[in-house]
């Protein structure tokens, strides 16, 4: 009986190694992979667009810079300005900054430094005025001149003038003689006030300044123009 046993075993296996399929056997199914957050892919879209239109925003920028008027070397205060001390640089315009742009040039030679301009500065208006260079040996005098004790030919920088002391009501006039003048030139005129009256920078010489600050000082004084060569 054991030898029928056993015959029947080993017909069920080759029956079943019969029935199984040929080949390699199926890979399982892992099931759908997990798909990103939307929340980062969203913040990754924000991020790219915002990285593109900074980058535009410069180009931009970039494309309208401006062509300004800087100082090429150092120009102490004072020196009036040549077309050798100043360069062009080009800028992206700024609000807080005036600077002047290449094409008003003109306006600025032959004016002088108001302050030490270091070079690479940017010039603005406020950077110089009109005016002489004040001289060795020369002090400056800022006389309040009303109307009536200036001509009314303007004055101009570089004018030769004489300052005249002019009598006050006190002063006997038969004893007043002739009237004390001091020669000086013309550095700068200033804007006249509401009332007309106008600041002109005077050089003098140092001897003479006292004089004429104290003539200005009360009001005493007279500017009259020399003839112009």
């Amino acid at each position: 009986m054991a030898p029928t046993l056993t015959r029947q075993r080993r017909a069920a296996a080759g029956n079943a190694a019969k029935g199984a399929p040929a080949g390699p056997l199926p890979v399982a199914d892992p099931g759908p992979r997990r798909s990103r957050r939307p929340a980062l892919i969203a913040v990754g879209v924000a991020l790219a667009a915002v990285g593109g239109l900074t980058s535009a925003y410069l180009n931009v920028r970039a494309a309208h810079r401006v062509e300004v008027i800087a100082v090429a070397h150092p120009i102490p205060a004072g020196k009036v300005i040549a077309a050798d001390d100043l360069k062009t640089a080009s800028v992206i315009p700024d609000p807080a900054l005036h600077p002047v742009p290449v094409s008003r040039a003109a306006d600025i030679l032959g004016k002088a430094a108001v302050a030490d301009l270091p070079a690479g500065t940017l010039v603005t208006d406020a950077s110089v005025r009109s005016g002489q260079p004040l001289r060795a040996g020369k002090d400056v005098v800022g006389v309040l001149a009303k109307v009536g004790q200036v001509p009314a030919q303007s004055l101009q920088a570089g004018d030769e003038v004489q300052v005249v002391s002019t009598p006050g009501p006190q002063d006997d006039k038969a004893a007043a003689g002739r009237p004390s003048t001091i020669g000086a030139t013309v550095l700068q005129v200033g804007e006249p006030d509401a009332n007309g009256a106008r600041v002109v920078d005077l050089a003098v010489t140092p001897v003479d300044s006292p004089v004429v600050a104290s003539w200005a000082a009360t009001g005493r004084v007279a500017i009259v123009l020399k003839a112009r060569s």
